[in-house]
């Protein structure tokens, strides 16, 4: 999916490091994600669960809280509630940029954040929660105790979160204990889905016990059998992506209709990996890509794959056409092609057409079908070669958030 910079400033001033994964195509709505505790935007489960969510036609835009990975501003002084006031931040400068967030996603206490800001967000549709935990105090099991006793002691002090150093103040200790989130559940008065593992070492699953039951209707619980508190496993990520795509679906508004392309065809980069493609063809929107082997993602098919796909759909749709049009009784036809070149031939590019054709044909009936292929327009324009011309430069309308690929 596209990637693009979204920086903003926060209340402070500090300049806040975001990224939009953006859909291909027309865009459902858009969510805001929620790091876990120290983590940052580029962990890999908030990379991949946002990218998957993007593919499902939802954009999404993670950021660093303050002080963490690109962002500016003292992470130790911030404290939980800070980063309850960068989502709400957050969620105005996506307003502001045309992009207002419906959709609230959280890992971990990221989790406990977005539920803490919802509060202050009357455009947010639906909340979901990853391995979140049910008190925010939850978080300072993360601290080494002799760390924290020398904060709490003299006011600040380094602690080591994840095998990292971070300067933590005491108003951070306090801000994490001083918060409610059975009395914010219980008022939250939006849908809610909590998932969570079962065997989660870090966050155990008693917290989304406790959260379920403080939480009121509609509230669901899906859960990530067998993932770890990072979702360090792919599938679990993309699991978890799904099932929030999926159950936010009932409450997020109807998809709009994906405008035509003023083209055949449009190809937009989309920033991932070497070859990765956002498509446009019509009304459909797709990702091209090339094989691992070459340097690509193996994400789409190809150039060529599309190239034999014009013929085999082309092929398909000329033998229904005259199968109709002759009254014959098929069935279902189904074309394949496969693509190769051979050096040195005056014509290299060699297209392999099989046609199957089902339904109470004869023999002449089934020769005269197979005969027609070649009348396939795809298959003349390929055979009789084409002519180029080159258009002027430039798009009709800018690039535009929630039409992310130029019009």
């Amino acid at each position: 999916m596209p990637t693009r910079p979204f920086d903003f400033h926060n209340a402070d001033g500090d300049r806040l490091s975001g990224r939009l994964e953006l859909p291909v195509g027309s865009t459902k709505a858009w969510a805001l994600f929620a790091h876990c505790f120290t983590c940052g935007k580029d962990n890999k489960a908030a990379v991949r669960i946002s990218r998957r969510l993007a593919g499902a036609g939802i954009g999404v835009l993670r950021f660093d809280f303050t002080g963490l990975g690109a962002s500016e501003g003292e992470f130790g002084a911030a404290g939980f509630s800070h980063n309850v006031k960068d989502l709400i931040d957050a969620a105005g400068a996506m307003d502001a940029a045309g992009m207002p967030p419906m959709l609230l996603v959280g890992h971990s206490l990221g989790g406990a954040a977005v539920i803490a800001a919802t509060g202050s967000l009357p455009g947010i549709h639906a909340v979901a929660t990853i391995a979140a935990p049910f008190d925010v105090e939850h978080a300072l099991q993360q601290f080494d105790p002799e760390g924290l006793e020398t904060i709490e002691r003299e006011g600040s002090g380094v602690v080591a979160i994840g095998s990292r150093p971070f300067t933590v103040r005491r108003e951070f200790v306090a801000s994490l204990r001083e918060q409610d989130q059975g009395a914010r559940l219980a008022k939250l008065k939006r849908p809610l889905l909590l998932l969570h593992s079962p065997i989660d070492q870090i966050v155990g699953i008693e917290n989304v016990t406790s959260m379920y039951l403080a939480a009121k209707h509609p509230k669901s619980f899906v859960s990530l059998d067998g993932a770890d508190h990072l979702l360090t496993d792919a599938r679990d990520a993309d699991f978890a992506a799904d099932m929030i795509s999926a159950w936010a679906g009932r409450y997020l508004p109807a998809t709009p209709p994906t405008a035509a392309s003023q083209f055949d065809a449009e190809a937009e980069e989309t920033g991932l990996g070497k070859f990765q493609l956002a498509m446009r063809a019509g009304k459909a929107a797709f990702i091209a890509d090339e094989p691992e082997s070459v340097g690509g993602l193996g994400s789409g098919p190809t150039p060529f794959n599309l190239l034999s796909s014009a013929l085999a759909a082309c092929t398909t749709m000329t033998l229904r056409l005259y199968a109709d049009r002759k009254g014959w009784p098929v069935d279902r036809i189904r074309t394949g092609v496969t693509h190769r070149k051979e050096k040195g031939a005056e014509k290299p590019d060699i297209f392999t057409r099989r046609v199957e054709i089902e339904g109470a044909l004869d023999d002449a009936q089934h020769a005269e079908l197979i005969s027609i292929a070649d009348r396939c327009p795809v298959h003349r324009t390929l055979e009789t070669g084409s002519r180029f011309e080159a258009a002027e430069a430039g798009w009709e309308e800018p690039f535009a958030p929630g039409n992310n690929t130029p019009a």
